[in-house]
This record gives structure tokens, sequence and C-alpha cells, in this order.
């Protein structure tokens, strides 16, 4: 049997595919993505099957782009030689709220709980949501599982999801969640089997054009940078990271209405609004102008300051962690992090540093270091994988 994993986003859905056996999920043979499913877009698969690359341009008739698109990629997968059955389709989705605290089957009662939700995360849950309402039509004989972003978190104290607001607002919904809970739960994985200190005090940094910290004791989540939203916390390719409410209070008075906001925080911010230039962190590398470093150097200065608050919130450190498109790959800003953490006694290095290129779990520390280093490329579609599993084996 297989599990298909997938994440559905506005224009694009990412999916794998992993072999499923006796003794658990095996490493994936198949990804991919479908991109220019936005109104209008002209549909294009690529994958890499059992590290064989291809692309091809889905034909469209009359009707939605997204069914059009499943249907071709449900055709895709028939063709396929020597790939087993399908057991589920395994769903990330951004928002769990307070009453998802652990993946679920989809039934018709869960996807209205979902909708309720949407305006927790208005750019994502809409279309995992579609997603799964589409999946569901087109893989009909096939079950359908959430896994959700702010699972992990809900480890979380009182004191640390709570906001300083009434009471009756917290009823309501409005508390600290946390994101980026499928890659968090798969670094901590890997790091219990190859580090003897990761039931201790661990410090994961996920960073990608979406980036957030986690702060874990005893392998579970005690405090993360992102909140509420997915703006909270670090500078981020487009995102603002934290804001004083203060500035939104002002825009407001100053012509703002609710959607300039949200296109100002979400999509214009972060590293593409201070430099100017991009949100990738790649192209800012090679750019030397001054707005690019400045854009460098406030993601690492905001990855220091929260980084020390969440060090502090445990008492210590014994392991950092680095995963996600930017943590993985950008060598410079790892040194210049454990650099800057000296006092901590984080020390890596820098042969180890520059050969961890986010092809391989790596330990990257010095023989010196009292904090053991580690490079642990990210997997959100494995740890959705084995949630099906999980699901359903009751």
């Amino acid at each position: 049997m297989t599990i298909l994993s997938v994440n559905a986003g506005s224009s694009s859905l990412k999916f794998s595919l992993y072999p499923y056996i006796d003794s658990g999920i095996q490493p994936q043979i198949l990804n991919g993505c479908i991109e220019g499913l936005e109104p209008g877009g002209k549909p294009e698969m690529s994958w890499t099957l059992r590290g064989q690359s291809g692309r091809r341009t889905l034909a469209l008739g009359a009707g939605p782009v997204f069914a059009q698109a499943l249907q071709g990629l449900a055709d895709f997968l028939a063709q396929l030689p020597d790939v087993p059955t399908i057991l589920a389709v395994a769903h990330r989705v951004v928002h769990g709220g307070d009453r998802f605290r652990a993946s679920v089957i989809v039934t018709d009662e869960v996807l209205q709980q979902l909708d309720a939700m949407v305006d927790l995360a208005p750019l994502h849950q809409p279309h995992n949501v579609a997603g799964i309402r589409a999946f569901r039509q087109t893989f009909d004989r096939i079950p359908q599982v959430a896994c959700f972003d702010t699972a992990f978190h809900a480890t979380l104290p009182e004191v640390d999801y709570r906001f300083a607001l009434p009471d009756a607002l917290y009823q309501q919904g409005l508390r600290r969640y946390g994101f980026h809970g499928l890659s968090y739960q798969y670094v901590m994985g890997v790091l219990q089997q190859h580090c003897r200190r990761a039931d201790g005090r661990v410090l994961m940094a996920h960073l990608g054009n979406g980036a957030s910290l986690c702060a874990a004791l005893g392998g579970k989540s005690c405090s993360t940078t992102m909140g509420f939203s997915a703006l909270d916390g670090l500078v981020m390719g487009t995102r603002t990271g934290s804001l004083d409410a203060g500035v939104m209070l002002y825009l407001l008075q100053h012509g703002y209405d609710h959607d300039r906001l949200q296109k100002l925080l979400y999509q214009q911010s972060g590293l593409l609004g201070v430099s100017g230039v991009s949100a990738d962190m790649r192209t800012l590398r090679s750019d030397k102008s001054d707005a690019a470093r400045l854009a460098i150097d406030m993601f690492g200065y905001r990855l220091l300051r929260e980084s020390g608050a969440l060090v502090a919130c445990m008492q210590g450190l014994d392991v950092l962690a680095f995963s996600g498109g930017i943590g993985e790959h950008d060598t410079a800003l790892r040194a210049d992090m454990a650099l800057r953490l000296g006092w901590l006694g984080v020390a890596v290095d820098a042969d180890l540093n520059a050969r961890a290129t986010g092809s391989d779990i790596m330990a990257i520390h010095a023989p010196h270091s009292q904090v053991e280093v580690w490079v642990v490329p990210t997997d959100e579609g494995l740890v959705a994988a084995r949630e099906a599993v999980r699901l359903m084996a009751h």
C-alpha cells in the first residue's frame, strides 16, 4: 500500500507518495508539484519518480481548474508501473484551532468545523479545505486524513498561549497556536533517533519563506515564535514577523482597510519589503546593495533575539537544530548564528557546516561545543503519511 501526502495552496499542489509495509512508512518514491492552479492558469505537473524527473502540461476542458488537475494527477498515478494501491490521502492543514489537537479522518462534520476556522488562517485554510473537498470527489473511495500544523504545539502551557486580553476574547479563540508543527514533529523524531540529548532543552529553527522557532522540553513543544497567525515572530520572506499592534492602528487611521493591511503584512513585507529586491535569501546573498544586506542582517538579528527568549524559557540549551530551505542550505547563516550564541557554548565545525547542504541529516557541532548542532532536512509529508497509517490502523 501507499500513502499520498498532499499540500494544497492557492495556485499549487505539492504531492508525495510513500510506500507502507508492515515495518512502517518507507522513504518516498514519488514527489511532485502541480503549478498554475489559479483561475485562468495553465496547470503544469512536474515530478521525480525513483530518481527520474518528468514534466507535463495538463490538458484542460470546461470546468474548475483544480478539479481537472486532480483528475490529471489521478490518471497519472494510475498509469505508474509497480505503484501499490493508495491506502489514504494525508492533507497538511495549517489550522486545527482548539478543537483538533491531533490528526483526524475527514468526515462531513470535520469539514464543517474546518470551515469555521477559515478566519484564523485566511490565506492558508481556505485552500487546505478546498483541497480536501476536491480530493474527496476525485479520490472518492479513499479515506482523507487531515494533519494539523498546530497540533504539535498543543502542549504549550497556558502562560505561553494566552494573550493579555479579556477572557471573552480568549473564549472566541484569540490565543497563540503555533505553526510548522508537522516539520517540528519530524525534526524532533529524527533527533530522538540520532541525538543523545534530544529529550533535553531543544531549540528547532524552521527557516524558509515562512520561518519560526520552537522550544521543546522532553520532546514536546513548550514555546514557539508564531502565535495566533503565521505572521508572528521571525522576519520571513514576505511576512513582517513580530510587529507593534500600534503600527496597524496607525495604518487604519491613515486609510488602510482590511484587505490592504493583509496584503502588506503577508505579501509585501519581510525580506522582500526591506530589500525591495527579493524574498529569496539566495538572491539577497548575491545582491551587494545596502538594502539587501540590511534585510539579511534583520533576519539574523530577529532570529538571535527570539532564540535568546526561548532559551531563557528553557533555562538553557542542549541541542540546536536547523531545517527548512534556509536552515538546511545557508551555511553562512548557521555559522553566524552559532558565533552569536557562543556565550551559550555553541560552536560549529566549519568543514562540517560547509558539507551540510540539506541532502542528509548531519551533526555540525565542533568537538568542544557544549551544545549539539544539527541540520535536519525536514519531511512534513512523511509525518502526514505516518499519521494517516496510525489512524487507519484503528
